[in-house]
């Protein structure tokens, strides 16, 4: 009977590597905020900045239908749907993050949202009862359309 003793140990290079990474990170870290270097701009941050002009803006409710689409009511305006397949996928996901963070604020589903164009090309969806904006250009150019529809004519029913 032999017994083999088989130690896994992690090799002193790999370590110091490791130590090294988490070092220069902490060290960079700590760096920026003694410096007080200003975080990257937001989109809402240069908009303000440059003074952006809105191009177009809906309030809208969204709800979900039974087949699976969409309802989007647009206040003021002819109400919208999205029938199944066609972009629900992102607009749901997009509505859902928006109706998660309203959950845990305590805020129903009454309250619109908004949806702006501007100027410089930009899109967002913002939550007036929450403040929480999300920039729609960067979800790319099918799921920006699938957006962008509402302002126009958009889907009907």
């Amino acid at each position: 009977m032999s017994t083999d003793s088989h130690e896994t140990t992690v090799p002193r290079g790999a370590l110091a590597m490791v130590a090294g990474l988490v070092g220069i990170a902490l060290a960079m870290t700590a760096g920026f905020r003694i410096a007080q270097l200003p975080p990257t701009a937001s989109p809402v941050a240069e908009r303000t900045a440059g003074q952006v002009a809105m191009v177009d803006s809906k309030m809208l409710r969204f709800t979900d239908r039974a087949d699976g689409g969409v309802l989007i009511e647009r206040i003021g305006d002819t109400p919208a749907v999205i029938e199944p397949g066609q972009q629900t996928g992102f607009v749901r996901g997009v509505m859902r993050g928006m109706a998660r963070d309203r959950r845990m604020r305590g805020i129903g589903n009454e309250p619109p949202f908004r949806l702006t164009s501007w100027a410089n090309g930009g899109l967002s969806l913002d939550d007036p009862s929450t403040g929480r904006v999300v920039e729609l250009n960067g979800f790319g150019s099918d799921n920006r359309a699938a957006f962008a529809a509402l302002l126009d004519k958009g889907p009907t029913t």
